[in-house]
């Protein structure tokens, strides 16, 4: 059996959808259909029903699976090993990053990379910090650019590139900011729009709220961070936003007594073997590197 279908087998059995697993691996459905049809003729057995819609693993897909996970981690654990060896930075590099990190503080760093290891094949995943590290632990991706957890993952290891530091923002007309000095019980007077309740930025926010015993009244809530900034704007509520992202359309509502940070980094298991290209990002990402290449680009 071949890697590619034991590809399409695993995406298949994680996504439980044909079309699903064929948009992660950039294949149509049919591709992906005469994948696991040459598999299941190796193996001489059916490993998913398939009724209606509805894909569920046999018997024996659910025995094959840790097996085929096990082996597509070996496998690229081995090709990382044989790109150390080589010492010759080059070949795909899978990186998982949120919209918000790769729209504003990804494009120098990686533009600098790509510049200097221009062998390197970039297959770069957009999703939250949340699904890259729980991806980077399970072997699918090499490294996460992400907001960092928390709380410590067990074996994900993590750099701080970037500290994130967060502010109440609100619309310019925004009642608030007539307040002459805002207190933190104002806030749970308006609606909110938060980041969704399953991120680390939102953890961040709730915990700093509960601290003083606030509980905000949430209208909306969205993993991006960009969408937020727009219902904001047009008034639907306050929220809580990197500084970074402030201009004209948006207010900073200063609360002397909230202080709230996110951390953004790179996230690597601490067990398997970097890849050449992975090591000379890790090295580009060295907080001491990334601050000169964001300044050279604000130039």
């Amino acid at each position: 059996m071949d890697t590619q279908s034991l590809m399409a087998f695993m995406e298949v059995a994680e996504s439980r959808s044909f079309s699903k697993a064929g948009e992660r691996l950039h294949l149509s459905q049919p591709a992906i259909s005469k994948r696991i049809a040459v598999l299941e003729e190796q193996l001489g057995t059916a490993l998913f029903d398939r009724v209606g819609r509805q894909v569920a693993l046999t018997d024996a897909g659910r025995t094959l699976l840790p097996y085929a996970r096990k082996a597509l981690q070996d496998m690229e654990d081995g090709r990382r090993a044989l790109s150390q060896l080589s010492g010759k930075v080059g070949g795909r590099l899978s990186i998982g990053t949120s919209h918000h990190i790769g729209l504003h503080r990804l494009p120098p760093v990686l533009r600098a990379f790509t510049g200097q290891y221009p062998e390197v094949d970039l297959d770069i995943h957009f999703m939250d910090s949340e699904d890259a590290c729980e991806a980077v632990v399970h072997g699918k991706l090499e490294i996460g650019i992400v907001t960092l957890p928390t709380q410590p993952i067990p074996q994900l290891e993590t750099l701080l590139v970037w500290p994130d530091p967060l502010v109440v923002v609100v619309m310019p007309t925004h009642p608030l900011l007539k307040l002459k000095h805002p207190k933190l019980s104002d806030l749970a007077i308006h609606p909110a729009v938060l980041p969704d309740d399953q991120t680390y930025t939102h953890r961040i926010v709730k915990e700093a709220l509960q601290a003083h015993g606030i509980q905000p009244r949430i209208r909306l809530a969205t993993n991006y961070l960009e969408t937020l900034k727009m219902l904001v704007a047009i008034g639907l509520g306050w929220s809580v936003l990197p500084r970074s992202m402030l201009d004209d359309t948006i207010s900073p509502l200063p609360i002397p007594e909230l202080s709230m940070q996110r951390e953004l980094g790179v996230v690597w298991h601490e067990r398997r073997t970097l890849s050449a290209s992975a090591r000379a990002l890790l090295r580009q990402m060295q907080p001491d590197q990334s601050s000169e290449t964001q300044a050279q680009q604000d130039v």
